[in-house]
């Protein structure tokens, strides 16, 4: 029968089994005569604040003897006779016709964490939840919900009704963030995209409201002319057809003050002009935003897969494409090889 070696502090202990099995709470110990008291009233007389409790029948019965003592074991190993065990796999051999090079003297190699399933799983750092998406939602001046042909299942929001209801919706499931894009009335369209910095237009009135009924919602913006656009373009056209830069970031930047000035949380170029991100930065800070985040649309491309978010919008170009700001697949590729 095996013992177990059990150090006794001045302590109360739940529970403690007794050498005939019987349970006993309240165990006690003196100090000052160096016993220990069970609730039952029996001694246990010990020295040098040990005592040996054995281990219960049960468990001793859950023990199954393999032959040899630990002490044999560890001789045997001592002597150089370890027990066999299955053999090192061998090294996969690689096709044939594969060049025999030096490893490369790479100190970091990612690809480590990524070669098993089990290991992505223990090293992956995204786990993506409601909390993380993004919700587009598409707003207008009416009252009523409309469908959006190109997009079935999705609506124009009537930005007084329908906006806060979605946008209840979506809270209830964990969604948080919502990115608004605009629906524009014509008339109010110009060559130059004014209407977009008018801080009582359609965008900064939905961002006040939400803001009002919901204020922790996150509320994302898009900054781009093309929904303010007479022509359809991200940008000023000048009378030839060409996109003028400075110009329209001169106009975005005030899109973007109007509206933080109306409670955006972060504002998203997606017009594609060259610098327009450190003038958003200046202007926001400039204004007294500087807390405003900056969503960038790092590269957006001159695709076809835009044509619903147009459709959604009225923002198709009314002449041309989008190509002289926006990028091609083939553009970016060669820009990738001529830097590397």
């Amino acid at each position: 029968m095996t013992s177990a070696m059990m150090a006794v502090s001045p302590s109360n202990f739940a529970t403690i089994r007794e050498l005939k099995g019987q349970s006993h709470t309240g165990l006690k110990m003196n100090t000052r005569t160096n016993q220990v008291y069970f609730n039952t009233g029996r001694v246990i007389k010990i020295q040098s604040s040990r005592f040996v409790i054995k281990a219960s029948n049960e468990k001793e019965a859950s023990l199954k003897k393999l032959g040899l003592t630990d002490a044999e074991c560890e001789a045997a190993v001592v002597a150089g006779n370890a027990p066999d065990a299955p053999p090192v796999p061998p090294k996969p051999a690689a096709p044939a016709g594969t060049p025999l090079v030096s490893l490369l003297p790479l100190n970091k190699r990612p690809r480590r964490n990524r070669k098993s399933p089990v290991l992505r799983a223990s090293f992956q750092e995204t786990h993506l939840s409601p909390a993380n998406f993004v919700y587009p939602l598409f707003i207008h001046e009416g009252q009523e919900d409309t469908p959006i042909g190109a997009m079935p299942g999705c609506y124009r929001l009537g930005w007084r009704h329908g906006l806060l209801e979605e946008v209840s919706k979506a809270r209830d499931v964990g969604v948080n963030s919502i990115v608004l894009f605009p629906k524009v009335p014509d008339a109010l369209k110009t060559p130059t995209g004014d209407e977009s910095y008018n801080e009582n237009g359609l965008v900064p009135r939905a961002i006040r409201l939400l803001k009002d009924k919901f204020p922790v919602l996150v509320i994302y913006t898009d900054v781009a002319l093309d929904p303010y656009s007479s022509d359809g373009h991200d940008g000023i056209v000048r009378e030839d057809g060409v996109i003028m830069n400075d110009e329209t970031v001169h106009q975005l930047c005030k899109l973007a003050v109007a509206q933080a000035r109306a409670g955006a949380d972060v504002v998203s170029p997606s017009d594609m002009m060259d610098g327009r991100v450190g003038a958003l930065r200046q202007a926001l800070a400039c204004a007294g935003f500087p807390d405003v985040s900056i969503m960038s649309y790092a590269a957006k491309y001159a695709s076809a897969f835009y044509g619903p978010f147009r459709e959604a919008l009225d923002s198709n170009p009314r002449f041309g494409d989008k190509k002289t700001y926006q990028m091609l697949v083939l553009m970016r590729l060669r820009e990738l090889i001529s830097f590397l």
